[in-house]
């Protein structure tokens, strides 16, 4: 076992599948130029030296074109891992990824697979609103498409080496206050943990329970498991036992693990960065209430980030972000119906 972040858990799982697989290479600006950070969080830094430039390809700032040319190698039998500064210029890619990536498999009746990865970094750091988004719920929306979301060092390598070794297009959202890299931004946290050395894999669709309890279910993801879990020690003082479930991956969804903890709670909050409105928090619901409405013993929660673009303030961004006071909040409201 080794003790890595998430930027280095990253890096050493596709590190590994380029030694296992000679199809696979990474493109992206700046992912590893000399003297360089390795990609905007530092995920690839080292692997042009290690694997050489033929297979680590730093481009031009044109996502458009880097999309085209992940799919177009992908089809073609390579697998690319395609890194994103920042997962709101996944908007610049969006007819490459959704018309066609999403699409090819099932158009050509099985005959094309596309095998390409494609690392998205989402999250507010006081960036204002073009670098601040979390845009899972885009994604979650396209049939053909697998959509991860790593909160900690160990699910970083095995969600990633399951990602790349995957037939179908796959995003990983990454968010920037938990890579733990030497890029440094306020408020980040370093969530580092074991990671073993040996090959792993982790099954996409299943859920992580992150901590167990009675009264109350959490689902959360990303930034927010850890509000989530820090709302759940301050509730414990209060004698609210809540059970707080990492969904990690949201395409597909772990609805089992969350009906299995509602039949124990009888009650819901839903926590995520996306916004309130169509966010990916509204399809769980939506299918808990379809499905397991009488396991309820009251309305389901969410909480999630407030209908408006985010602020470059950093106070304001704060405002519209969930707090852990805000889920505090809801699961009391929630103990006490």
């Amino acid at each position: 076992m080794a003790v890595m972040s998430i930027a280095e858990a990253l890096r050493q799982a596709i590190r590994e599948e380029m030694q296992r697989d000679e199809t696979v290479f990474c493109l992206g600006q700046d992912v590893d130029i000399p003297g360089g950070m390795g990609g905007a969080f530092t995920v690839t830094k080292g692997l042009g030296a290690e694997f050489g430039y033929e297979r680590v390809l730093n481009t031009p700032i044109s996502e458009i074109m880097m999309a085209g040319v992940s799919v177009g190698a992908a089809i073609a039998g390579m697998r690319p891992i395609c890194d994103l500064q920042y997962g709101d210029f996944l908007f610049c890619m969006m007819d490459q990824l959704v018309n066609q990536a999403a699409k090819m498999c099932y158009m050509s009746g099985g005959t094309v697979k596309v095998p390409m990865v494609m690392r998205a970094p989402c999250g507010a750091t006081t960036r204002g609103a073009q670098h601040a988004q979390s845009l899972e719920s885009y994604f979650v929306h396209v049939p053909g498409l697998k959509v991860i979301c790593p909160s900690n060092a160990y699910d970083a390598k095995g969600l990633m080496k399951t990602a790349i070794r995957d037939d179908n297009p796959v995003i990983v959202f990454e968010h920037k206050l938990l890579y733990g890299s030497s890029r440094k931004e306020a408020g980040a946290l370093n969530p580092v943990g074991e990671v073993p050395e040996e090959d792993y894999t982790i099954p996409f669709g299943k859920a992580a329970i992150r901590r167990e309890g009675k009264d109350v279910t959490i689902v959360a993801n990303l930034l927010m498991v850890y509000r989530a879990l820090e709302a759940a020690q301050i509730l414990e003082k209060e004698g609210v036992s809540v059970e707080v479930i990492d969904a990690r991956t949201l395409l597909p969804f772990d609805y089992d693990t969350v009906l299995e903890s509602v039949s124990k709670t009888g009650k819901l909050c839903i926590v995520h960065e996306d916004t309130y409105t169509g966010g990916w928090g509204a399809q769980v619901g939506s299918y808990i209430a379809e499905n397991a409405i009488y396991l309820l013993d009251a309305p389901i929660k969410r909480v999630a980030t407030y209908d408006t673009p985010i602020p470059f303030s950093p106070p304001l961004e704060k405002f519209v972000i969930p707090s852990t006071d805000r889920i505090v909040e809801a699961v009391r409201e929630l103990a006490r119906m």
